[in-house]
Formats: structure tokens, sequence, C-alpha cells
């Protein structure tokens, strides 16, 4: 049966300066989640009874990141007593008092960091029935980190600061990684007990574990061998760094658990909310944001950015930038179309080249084909819309909505000015300005009346290619007849 620890406090209250950012680094973003969106993450996903996050720094803007992956998590505002020990206070007194059993402590920026390691480190700290247990890597060259010291049985008996390390201690290769499991009491004691260093003005968290060892408590070192998730962002070069590999991780989980065949990885970018079906192939050039999903046997690309799309089974979108929008079994869309918010194409349903739409649902087995400009419209089921068609749909005032029924054709280089009504089985013809609803099964047009005008370009452009090849064809013209 998997641990499940009591709590989890996420420390996420430092400014992050050296992101040289107006931004607090904890809302900087990889894979579509925030930092601290992704620790939040993987907090709840241990399945605690609570979750609390300390924030200072932009505090308002921190807490509203983490509140949208849950809402049930616990704001704690850490004061103006700085450093990591007073943060985890700070998360613990906004807990309920008699809190009891293991309460995790992790950071706001180690984004790849997964609830099933949380999960193991609980496992670990309560089976061993230790007080602290800290979460540790191992480097070749671990300079700059905190250095694990354990004595001959193999528990931990310090953390020693790089710049406090004798020669011998920076020897050392295992390493904090600044996250942790403490016994509820313990850590509530300890706490209470650690000072402020007058020399940083901060309190430690690392100071518990030199209390624990003191009193004669069990302190262990869970090593983790993906040091990946242990690796904090501190600057942008670090952010850029975690986002390939957390995007790596993504497309190796996409192709390996659902099924999808991502063709070049390396040009493709997929956020972690995104959901593929089986044997749907993603060409090179995509990205795919936020709470996108794509069924089965759907082909996707090359060079498609997809945001908050849903795309079902077997259609195909190309060269397409979409937001907001729904695409139907067996449908296609593109190349080079722009499908904006509101748009929905039905089973079978054609958003060809060229074509931008916005808030308009084209039924089943509908076509809009080419050089389109489709917005608050509807587009009944098997209905074709003519190439270089306009909806207009904006009088520099309101908007207004077009209807178009079924099994209707709209003949190219028309106009419709809505609101308008286009029956069902009714035509338009080519180059018409449609102002006027069109009954079923009428011919709605709307043109001047062609007028040919003798002898123009022999007058008005004397002396140009033209008019010589005017000239010549008249005279052919002339000895043919």
């Amino acid at each position: 049966m998997t641990a499940t620890p009591a709590a989890v406090i996420v420390l996420s209250a430092g400014d992050g300066t050296r992101m040289k950012s107006r931004r607090n680094k904890a809302l900087h973003a990889i894979g579509g989640r925030t930092l601290v969106g992704h620790s939040v993450s993987a907090a709840v996903g241990t399945g605690a009874q609570y979750v609390a996050v300390v924030v200072r720094a932009q505090k308002e803007s921190v807490a509203a990141a983490a509140r949208e992956v849950s809402e049930d998590i616990v704001v704690a505002e850490q004061d103006d007593v700085y450093g990591t020990g007073r943060a985890a206070e700070c998360g613990l007194l906004a807990l309920p008092e008699d809190l009891s059993g293991t309460v995790l402590v992790t950071t706001g920026d180690t984004p790849l960091l997964t609830a099933e390691t949380l999960q193991q480190l609980t496992e670990e700290h309560e089976r061993a029935a230790c007080a602290v247990t800290v979460l540790t890597g191992v480097l070749p060259d671990a300079a700059g980190y905190g250095r694990i010291v354990r004595d001959e049985q193999g528990s931990v008996q310090a953390i020693v600061e790089h710049k406090q390390a004798t020669p011998e201690q920076r020897k050392i290769g295992e390493f904090n990684s600044g996250i942790f499991a403490f016994d509820a009491a313990v850590l509530r004691d300890a706490l209470a007990e650690v000072g402020v260093h007058a020399e940083a003005g901060e309190k430690y968290l690392t100071d518990v574990v030199e209390i624990a060892v003191r009193r004669g408590l069990r302190v262990s070192g869970h090593v983790l061998g993906d040091l990946w998730q242990t690796e904090g962002v501190n600057d942008k070069a670090q952010l850029a760094r975690l986002g390939k590999e957390l995007n790596r991780r993504t497309l190796d989980a996409l192709m390996r658990e659902s099924g999808a065949i991502v063709i070049d990885p390396d040009t493709t970018w997929v956020d972690v909310g995104v959901s593929v079906g089986q044997d749907t192939v993603i060409h090179p050039g995509c990205q795919l944001h936020g709470a996108t999903s794509i069924g089965a046997d759907c082909t996707i690309g090359p060079d498609t950015t997809l945001t908050d799309t849903e795309v079902r089974d077997g259609a195909s979108v190309i060269r397409t930038v979409a937001q907001l929008a729904l695409i139907g079994d067996e449908a296609t869309v593109g190349p080079f179309s722009y499908l904006r918010p509101g748009t929905e194409l039905g089973r079978g349903g054609k958003i060809g080249g060229f074509v931008e739409t916005k808030n308009a649902q084209i039924g089943d087995g509908a076509k809009v084909p080419h050089l389109t400009y489709c917005g608050d419209a509807t587009i009944g089921e098997g209905s074709n819309i003519g190439a270089g068609t306009i909806f207009a749909n904006y009088d520099g005032v309101a908007k207004s909505r077009t209807t178009i029924g079924k099994h209707s054709f709209v003949g190219s280089n028309s106009v419709i000015v809505a609101p308008v009504h286009i029956a069902d089985g009714a035509y338009v013809a080519a180059g018409s300005t449609v102002i006027k609803d069109v009954a079923p099964g009428e011919l709605g047009i709307s043109r001047a009346e062609q007028r040919n005008v003798a002898g123009w370009v022999g007058r008005k452009r004397e002396g140009t290619a033209s008019a010589d090849a005017a000239h010549r064809a008249q005279q052919e013209g002339s000895s043919n007849q």
C-alpha cells in the first residue's frame, strides 16, 4: 500500500532575483504549467490531507497560480523573518495544531519532482520510523550543494553547506536536495528551537536535522537516482534546460503509454495537460498547449499549434493555428488555416487552405475549402462555401450572425452581410453580395449587369503591349471571318 503523508508544505516565498525578471520565479512556466503549479501538482498527487503553499513575494499572483492546480490548498504567508526554516514554520502554523504523521517539505521551483517520488520518500521515512528523512542525490562533483555526512551505520549525521565544508567533506558526492520528510511533532518542536543566524538573518530548515541528531532521533537519507527531479530553477537558462527535459519526458510518455507517434521529438512541444490517442501521428514543428485533447488515428502537423482544442478520432490538421476549437471525427483542416475560439467543425467537415474562422459552427460534411473568412456563422450539414467568400459580421458597432442551412451552396467571391439567413437547399451565385434572406431552393444573386466598352484599350492604352496584342487579335479575327 502506498504511504500517504499527512501534509505537504511547498516553499514558494522567494523573490527569485537570479531570474532577472519582474515576474516572480514561481510564475514562470514550462510544459504549460507554472513552476509552483508543478510543485503543487506533485504535492496533491501524494493524496495528502493538507497541501500548504508558503508565499511572500508577489503573494497574490503566486497563490492564484497554485490554486489553478487545486482550490483546496492552504495558503500561508511568510513574515519578515527569512529563510527556509521560517517558511516551513509559517506553513506548519497554517495547518491544524494537532496534526500528526508525516509532513513533507518541498520547494516551488523543482518542476520535475513527481508525486511517486514523494510517496516513496514517505514510505521509506515511515518504514524506518525516522524523525527526519532527507531526499538526496549523488554527483561526481557536488560543488555548491550541502553535503550529506553519514555515520558508519549509514544514518545522516549532518548537512554541511559547501562554504563550511572541510576539504574531506567536499569530496562527498551525496548532496541535499532541500526536500524533506519530517515527523510532524519533531518538526514543530525543532522549528521552535531553531534560531536566526546572525550573519544571514535567516532560519535554516537544515538546523532541524542538527537538532534531531542531537536528540538522538533517527535521521536517514533517501537517495534518488533521477537527479532531474531534485534540480531547481534559479535562472532562465535552467528554466529552458528543465523545460526541454520535461518535454522529452512528456513525449516519451505519450509514445510509450498512449501509443502516439511523434515523428521528430526535437521539434515537437507538448504541455503536460495534453492527451493524445493511439496511433495519432504528430509531425515535426507542432506545439500542443493547454487542455488540448487529440483522439486516435489523427494526423497533426507539420507546423501546427493547437491550444485548448479538441480533435476527435481520425481528423487531420495540417499547418494550422487553433484555439478553443472543436474538430470533429474524420474532419480535415488546413493547410494555413486559423481557427479562433468558438469554431466547431462537424464530422467529415472541411476547413481548407487560408481560411479563418471565429465563433463558427460548421456542420457534418460541410466545407469551407479556400480563402474564406467565416465569423459568427452557423453552416448546416453538407453545405459548401466557395473560395473567397467573406462573412461580413461586423458593421463597425455590433457583430451579427449568419446562418446557412443544410446542403446549400455559396458561390465563390461572395459577401454575406450579416444578419442574414440562407435556407436549406438554397444557392448564392458567385460574386454576389447577399443582404437579404434566401428562401429554400432559391438562387440569391446580386451583381451588376456586365457591360463591355468596345475599343477602350486602343483609345486609353495606345502604344502599350496590351493595345498591340488587342490590335493583332482583332486583325486575326477579321481575316478568319
